[in-house]
């Protein structure tokens, strides 16, 4: 589409990445949208972004809150393609003005994943060696597991999934944590050494499920988009996200989330840790589900009082530091 109009749509073209994993998650929109819209020819258009570009350098280090987004949102911004999938963890809380979030998809698990090199097959996370060199570039696991774990090394480890399993594969590390939905939607669920309870990890905002991002102003499409929409889905991120969006939280840095439905009750619990996992604040709200962005600012603000602001701002002076 060229323009935002009312006559019937021919052809939509979907933004994506250029990962495996990506293309995996937008091909599977691509296949859901052609199921329910047959008479509908969708595009599938590709593009690099500056996270998938930038491979030397630990993530939050970069200082960009849409490493990962930022291409695809001026593609649609430019009218060169008319919504982009994200993994909803990549997706900033804030977004450019003229888009919006028009589905958020069912959630895959959003656990953090054990994945380990063979000679530690009879490990768990617990039982690894002392020194054990364990993979992430993720400063909210780094924080959670080095609380728990204050005798393992931890190596910044970067580059898209089979890289990185082939530098575990090679004796690089010990073990990688990674997200168990990406290993899901890549059918490696074989690699899955042990899903990582939230009593260790608390999972990253949005992890798990995908964010369908387009022009806010172009109803007809976003009244197709939401066909894939899974409401309990969108209720659990949405209160997560405003617990993010309300602690100026950017998605590298070490929040952590777990959020539960029941009934008509929607419970969030986060955390806001220090990088080398000695402070931490941690709380729970519960509330109506028909409130989910309330929850998440008020969780926001009692997690503030109790000294998460001072967290952050330590952290982030650490990082413009280098």
């Amino acid at each position: 589409m060229t323009s935002v109009v009312s006559s019937p749509i021919t052809t939509i073209r979907i933004g994506s990445r250029k990962s495996q994993l990506a293309l995996v998650q937008t091909y599977w929109v691509q296949e859901q949208l052609s199921q329910r819209f047959p008479h509908i020819k969708f595009e599938v258009h590709t593009m690099s972004t500056k996270g998938d570009k930038i491979l030397d350098v630990a993530l939050a280090k970069i200082g960009d809150k849409a490493l990962f987004t930022k291409e695809l949102e001026t593609g649609m911004m430019n009218r060169e393609i008319d919504f982009a999938v994200h993994s909803l963890k990549d997706l900033p809380t804030r977004l450019p003005s003229g888009l919006g979030l028009a589905a958020i998809t069912e959630r895959e698990n959003p656990a953090d994943a054990l994945v380990v090199h063979s000679k530690h097959k009879d490990k768990q996370l617990d039982t690894l060696p002392a020194g054990a060199v364990i993979g992430t570039s993720s400063l909210r696991r780094l924080a959670q597991l080095r609380h728990h774990f204050p005798h393992f090394e931890f190596k910044d480890v970067r580059g898209n999934l089979n890289t990185r399993l082939a530098k575990l594969d090679a004796g690089e590390y010990d073990a990688l944590i990674l997200a168990a939905a990406g290993l899901e939607r890549l059918g490696m669920s074989e690699r899955i050494h042990q899903v990582i309870p939230k009593e260790i990890s608390l999972h990253a905002v949005g992890q798990g499920a995908l964010g369908i991002e387009c022009l806010a102003e172009n109803k007809q499409l976003i009244s197709l988009l939401k066909e894939l929409e899974h409401p309990q889905t969108r209720d659990r991120c949405l209160a997560e996200r405003a617990f993010l969006r309300d602690l100026e939280g950017g998605c590298q840095v070490p929040i952590g989330v777990n959020t539960e439905i029941n009934g008509d009750e929607l419970t969030l619990t986060g955390i806001v840790a220090s990088i080398d996992g000695t402070k931490r604040v941690q709380d729970t709200v519960c509330g109506s589900i028909y409130e989910p962005e309330q929850i998440g600012s008020e969780l926001a603000q009692r997690l503030r009082q109790q000294g998460a602001q001072d967290i952050l701002d330590e952290i982030f002076a650490t990082i413009q530091r280098g």
